[in-house]
């Protein structure tokens, strides 16, 4: 057999799509929760604490994004920090404006305790006069109320999570009960001529003083039926004449009236407004000054011209003695209350301490971790750890949300972890500020048999075809490991065509309820399918001789799909998708509903789509499979199961202790995977596996979905990070994979070998299994221990997954399963991508000698020596227990590349053409309007 010598791929960079992200125009945190100063408020059993909490971003086009922290619980770094794991589509057109998160259930929590994203509740306002409650868990609109005032200009909630409060149109302050999980109009305060523009709450008082509290845990119930221990006082309010007013919560009315600057008689608007735990108000304005007012008296303290333009936006630091403003100019500034060497005078003072360029337009939300809660000075006490760095969110019209380390100035006394591990330095004047992608995932599809480029807007949808390309010889040496030969690999190597290298085939735009969530095009390019959250939408594509494509709507699709869709009371007559997938000859389609999570395997080759099963697997919570109960972790179907016995079955799932592979996992976990699935096959007779599912009206969300080449395996993924596999030959469940701490971010099936599955998670760390054996290979644990740092420690998340399309090119010239890389000529690769990144690494370990360890103290520092042959796992595996990623990172083939940018998809045509799609942020900025800009004399 010949060597295999590595081929050029010509690289195909779309710069055409016209994706357009939307401006991020508000953040929200959920609040902490109030102290009990009782003591007696303890947390439930089976809460888990958090060291950081989800994010949500509302953008201009409706869409809310919900980010989740990707570290464990005991890590307090972690390079992939916020990542998408959810998106609410917005109904359109519609916009968001506000964001607000509220507890639940206050009262289940501790102090201090970060409450999960069932334990909260979601409201936004868009401009009218509807708030909006979203349910988390389905994704969708839970229940709208009317202002009763007009518009809605602003939101806030109390600190005790009871009470919202609406600024709205009409002048009047608005009150709304969220208490015991209610939404209801409480009372209206009185009305004044302006528009309640930005809304906060003063600091809460006690009910009692604090030495009447002589209860203990085991009092009477005369105690514990306490509503709270907290009371609102009064609310402060910014409008648009030129004034901020406080409000009286118990009457209403109007306790005091502030007075901004006016230039020439126009009026100020009031954009922004906060309350600090001492009584302090803070304003900013369109005239750019940011005021800090003495509550008591109402009389300006501090004034301080920081910004050029209106600021919009201030968020207060976790222990109040920061805040950070920003705006139309761009800055985000920063002010500090320092202390003061005066015996007179009082003891502390604000003063503006520093400010950074950290967006390219406007600044339309801040939000800072963990969040400010307004208490009393005298009864506040930080449930944060003191060394680790907040971290402030910022987002506005460049689409980006920017994270910045905000520790304080003092923290340089003591030793601070910078939580996003950008920096060494964690304060907000030294640290780096980190953007994360606007790429919006599934946005792009490719149609590599019809040379397909696909992408979905709000409404509608674009296709464009990519014309073949004549080829150049381009020498490449082909032995792996040299930095130019792979870069040579991966470059473009063809000749400009004479015509056009691409042509737009298809713009549709289509009537929709919401924004359009999801979408796909056949390999063939003959089937589209696209869905907003509440119908699909299937269309026939049709290419006549002069490459001209014609489409035909199939108007029966939702109706088809309706019948096997129970209708739920929420959302009647829902056939909306959530994922995807055609079958690699486009013979089937397997849709996941997005509100009922039901998985339809449809039959495409009939006069009309014909559905052929109904998957129940990823609904139901409890679950009883051979004796042992899975809580929580495993979907299960209600109807009997026709499952193939093949080595064993394995129908239950693993609740591992330790995280699985490579930062996911460790080696313990992986033992107790193996032996568990041992156990499960020596357990198994011929009869089926009874299967008792105990809640099957569970609410998770399938974000995942692969089929195999072959077209006989189906993976699906859900939200809570559990992953079935149903085998499409049969239309049958196959089995289900152990349960993962960190939820997996893409699926791929090896084309090579189509029972291989690929399970890529969103801290970039990799397992893989084998569906058919039902097993995970020795090889496939190689390799998840060998990826480098500057992978799995990359700040970009993994948003796709291809496997080198390797074709043998000799009768016999496969690879074994278990022993890939073992013969000459067979190097393979997968390459992953991201936004800002390709990364290609063998799957083959590659065969040092004593050479590539230049030194005695290189190897005595990675612990061991030269290694060679297959004993190069074990001995790396035997010298670094600890950490063994750095040593196996030393044995394989890798090469990061990072001249695409941003990467919105990537996939391959063939073997010899690659389909890189960007949209550069230069492009995008184009369709924004002009920055702020001020010239100064004398600048440059």
């Amino acid at each position: 057999m010949n060597k295999r010598k590595e081929t050029p791929v010509s690289v195909h960079r779309c710069r055409f799509v016209d994706y357009a992200p939307s401006a991020i125009t508000a953040l929200a945190y959920p609040p902490p929760p109030l102290p009990s100063i009782k003591g007696k408020r303890k947390a439930p059993n089976g809460l888990r604490s958090h060291i950081f909490g989800v994010l949500a971003v509302g953008h201009a086009n409706g869409n809310i994004d919900l980010y989740e922290w990707m570290g464990n619980e005991r890590d307090v770094q972690c390079p992939q920090a916020w990542v998408v794991r959810k998106t609410l589509p917005g109904p359109y057109p519609s916009k968001v404006d506000s964001l607000v998160f509220v507890i639940r259930h206050p009262d289940e929590l501790e102090f201090g305790q970060v409450p999960q994203l069932s334990q909260l509740r979601l409201f936004s306002s868009g401009g009218g006069s509807e708030l909006v409650e979203w349910d988390l868990q389905r994704g969708c609109i839970r229940q709208t109320v009317s202002s009763q005032g007009g518009s809605i200009w602003s939101i806030a909630a109390n600190p005790a999570c009871t009470s919202l409060a609406l600024g709205c149109e009409d002048g009047t302050v608005r009150i709304l009960s969220v208490a015991n999980d209610t939404l209801n109009h409480s009372r209206r305060f009185d009305r004044v001529k302006c528009r309640m523009l930005s809304i906060a709450w003063g600091p809460p008082t006690l009910k009692k003083p604090i030495q009447k509290f002589t209860a203990t845990v085991d009092d009477s119930s005369e105690d514990d039926d306490d509503d709270d221990e907290w009371t609102d006082s009064w609310i402060v309010t910014g409008g648009s004449d030129s004034s901020l007013r406080k409000w009286d919560v118990a009457t209403g009315s109007v306790m005091d009236r502030m007075g901004v600057d006016k230039v020439r008689g126009e009026r100020t608007l009031v954009w922004t407004v906060g309350a600090l735990g001492d009584g302090t108000i803070v304003s900013g304005d369109s005239l750019g000054s940011v005021k800090f007012w003495d509550s008591r008296t109402c009389t300006q303290l501090y004034s301080f011209q920081a910004h050029g333009a209106d600021v919009l936006c201030m968020t207060i630091s976790p222990d109040g003695k920061q805040l950070y403003t920003a705006g139309v100019d761009q800055k985000t500034v920063q002010f500090s209350c320092v202390k003061t060497s005066s015996s007179s005078g009082p003891s502390s003072a604000w003063t503006q301490t520093t400010s950074k360029r950290m967006h390219s337009h406007d600044v339309r939300a801040l939000a800072m971790w963990p969040p400010y809660s307004p208490l009393p000075s005298t009864t506040y006490r930080s449930p944060y750890p003191l060394d680790i760095a907040p971290i402030l969110a910022s987002g506005g019209l460049d689409m980006s949300v920017v994270l910045t380390p905000a520790a304080p100035p003092s923290s340089t006394l003591i030793k601070v972890v910078n939580p996003l591990d950008t920096s060494v330095e964690a304060t907000f004047e030294d640290s780096y500020h980190r953007k994360l992608s606007y790429v919006g995932r599934g946005r792009v599809k490719v149609a590599r048999g019809a040379r397909l480029v696909s992408c979905v807007r709000d409404a509608g949808v674009s296709v464009w075809r990519i014309h073949k390309r004549r080829k150049v010889d381009v020498p490449a040496d082909g032995e792996g490991g040299d930095d130019e030969d792979m870069e040579a690999v991966y470059q473009k190597v063809d000749e400009e065509p004479a015509g056009p290298a691409w042509e737009k085939v298809l713009e549709m735009d289509l009537k929709i309820h919401s924004n359009i969530f999801a979408h796909e095009i056949s390999d063939d390019g003959k089937w589209l399918v696209v869905s907003d959250l509440y119908e699909s939408k299937l269309f026939l594509l049709q290419t006549d001789d002069k490459g001209q494509i014609s489409i035909k709507r199939i108007k029966d699709f939702p109706s088809i799909l309706q019948a096997q869709v129970p209708n739920s009371k929420a959302h009647p007559n829902s056939t909306g998708g959530s994922v995807f997938h055609f079958t690699p000859d486009s013979s089937k389609l397997v849709l996941a509903t997005s509100l009922s999570s039901y998985v339809l395997v449809i039959d495409l080759t009939g006069e009309k789509p014909r559905v052929l099963r109904r998957f129940d697997h990823h609904r139901s919570q409890d679950s009883v499979v051979r004796n042992r109960v899975v809580t929580g972790k495993i979907i299960v179907s209600t109807k009997p199961i026709s499952t193939p016995k093949t080595n064993g079955v394995v129908n239950g799932d693993v609740d591992m202790a330790e995280p699985a592979v490579n930062g996911a996992t460790g080696s313990e976990s992986e033992e107790e995977v193996e032996s568990v699935i041992d156990e499960d096959k020596t357990s198994s007779s011929d009869d089926e596996d009874e299967i008792v599912s105990s809640d099957p009206t569970a609410t998770v969300s399938i974000d995942q979905m692969v089929i195999s080449t072959d077209g006989q395996w189906l993976a699906t993924s859900d939200n809570q990070a559990r992953t079935h596999i149903f085998n499409l030959d049969s239309i049958s469940h196959h089995t289900i994979l152990p349960s993962f701490p960190t939820p997996i971010q893409t699926l791929s099936f090896d084309p090579q070998h189509p029972s291989v599955l690929l399970l890529v998670f969103a801290n970039n760390t990799i397992q893989i299994y084998d569906v058919e054996s039902r097993h995970f290979p020795a090889w496939g644990k190689d390799l998840a221990y060998s990826l480098p740092k500057k992978f799995t420690s990359n700040h970009e998340v993994v948003l796709g997954v291809m496997w080198d399309p390797y074709v043998p090119t000799e009768p016999g010239d496969t690879m074994d399963t278990e022993k890939r890389g073992e013969g000459e000529g067979q190097t393979r690769y997968i390459l992953f991508w991201g936004s800002t990144w390709l990364f290609k690494i063998a799957l083959e370990t590659t065969r040092r000698t004593g050479g590539f360890v230049r030194s005695k103290k290189r190897r005595r520092d990675a612990g061991t020596g030269p290694v060679t042959g297959s004993n190069a796992v074990e001995g790396a595996a035997a010298h670094n227990e600890d950490n063994p990623t750095d040593m196996y990172a030393s044995m394989r083939d890798t090469k990061m590349i990072t001249q695409y940018r941003p990467i919105l998809c990537c996939d391959f045509l063939n073997k010899d053409e690659l389909v890189v799609v960007e949209r550069p942020l230069v492009d995008v900025l184009l369709t924004l309007p002009p920055a702020y800009f001020k010239p100064k004399y004398g600048a440059s």
